[in-house]
């Protein structure tokens, strides 16, 4: 693949955004952009600490700010640059928000280097439920469940 001048630049702002940020004291060293054609949409940086959000991830926060700013919650056309590869909860948000492509500079070993480890997190979603740290426990299906039939006969919903 040929890797033309904007994604670089996108590249350089997903990065320069890591470093400010990490440098002011606002998070981790991640920065993240949303990108159409030639033109950011939303940035977004480590917020974790400051915003005392576990959510609060670069790529989280820009895909936030760029469906605010075009009134969607699906970003199909545009691109995502972001300083490391995204952690399992970022995909799963791009996914979500059904992002085109993904490009990204520090692999997940990289972040292991310094101690985050979302190499674990891919490891661990991988596990049957049973076998995951996290003990999870299916309760009132019973009940839960009409809510989910009424939503599937729901003529006015909004697919996602």
């Amino acid at each position: 693949m040929r890797i033309d001048g904007n994604a670089l630049r996108f590249m350089r702002r997903a990065i320069d955004l890591s470093r400010i940020h990490m440098e002011a004291g606002e998070g981790g060293p991640f920065g993240a952009v949303i990108v159409k054609g030639d033109e950011i949409l939303g940035e977004g940086w480590n917020q974790v600490t400051t915003g005392h959000d576990p959510t609060a991830h670069a790529e989280v926060v820009a895909i936030r700010r760029a469906c605010e700013r075009l009134g969607t919650h699906q970003l199909r056309g545009c691109e995502i640059y972001t300083s490391c590869e995204p952690c399992p909860m970022c995909l799963a948000a791009i996914y979500w928000a059904r992002l085109d492509r993904v490009w990204y500079a520090n692999g997940r070993a990289d972040a292991a280097a310094i101690q985050f480890d979302d190499d674990w997190l891919y490891r661990e979603l991988a596990l049957p439920l049973d076998a995951r740290s996290l003990p999870a426990f299916q309760v009132l299906r019973e009940e839960a469940l009409p809510v989910f039939h009424a939503w599937g006969a729901k003529t006015d919903k909004i697919p996602y």
